[in-house]
């Protein structure tokens, strides 16, 4: 048989000893998860953006600006799929000779490699609204196995036409040299843009498809 226990407040003084007392943790809260079925993202209210360090300097914040993706949900949300394809090219931190040294030969190669995309393997729960979204994301022609710190945002009715929407935020550190962006050779020829881990974020808000749904604007 399980006793609530009465929820208190217990005030710390520095130096005094209070006796042992029992505590006791409850789970975080988890939102309702979305309906099963196709969602695709919604681009201008979704974010796709990274951080890098500038060589023991300040941090470059860019993001991507074109991109599509979509969620396919499933009864069971741990056998639902994540797409996310990412046009390189469109790469912007702001400062324009550091963005085409960006996308140069020397960083991405967008001319050779025009996509960076992930796709979803599974969806592992961590409690609460938290969730790891493990799959394979491949960047500059390689291929790599990532998860996705993910915390699921909930649901709502708006928008367009108050069509129903859901929203995430998933993060993930990368390390350039698993994808053949070989930071110490970049160093020693003096290319010293960015260091040598990237944190990714996606920002995603997601509109549920139907037949009568209006496309996402681009």
């Amino acid at each position: 048989m399980r006793h609530r226990i009465a929820r208190k407040s217990v005030e710390i003084t520095a130096g005094v000893v209070l006796p042992p007392q029992r505590i006791a943790l409850e789970p975080g809260r988890q939102l309702e998860l979305p309906p099963s079925g196709t969602w695709l993202f919604d681009p201008p209210h979704t974010a796709i953006r990274f951080i890098a360090k500038h060589v023991g300097m300040a941090h470059v914040h860019g993001r991507f600006t074109r991109f599509e993706g979509g969620i396919r949900v499933a009864q069971n949300m741990a056998d639902s799929q994540v797409q996310v394809r990412i046009d390189a090219s469109s790469l912007t931190t702001g400062n324009q000779t550091r963005d085409n040294h960006l996308r140069s030969g020397d960083f991405l190669d967008v001319e050779h490699y025009p996509y960076i995309d992930f796709t979803s393997t599974r969806f592992a729960y961590r409690g609460g609204s938290k969730w790891t979204l493990h799959g394979t994301l491949t960047l500059h022609g390689t291929s790599r196995s990532v998860g996705l710190d993910t915390e699921y945002l909930g649901t709502v009715n708006g928008g367009y036409e108050q069509e129903l929407r859901c929203a995430a935020l998933a993060k993930a550190e990368l390390h350039r040299q698993d994808f053949t962006l070989d930071y110490r050779s970049m160093l020693a020829r003096g290319i010293a843009v960015v260091g040598p881990t990237v944190q990714l974020e996606l920002d995603v808000q997601a509109m549920y498809r139907t037949p009568d749904m209006p496309t996402p604007p681009n």
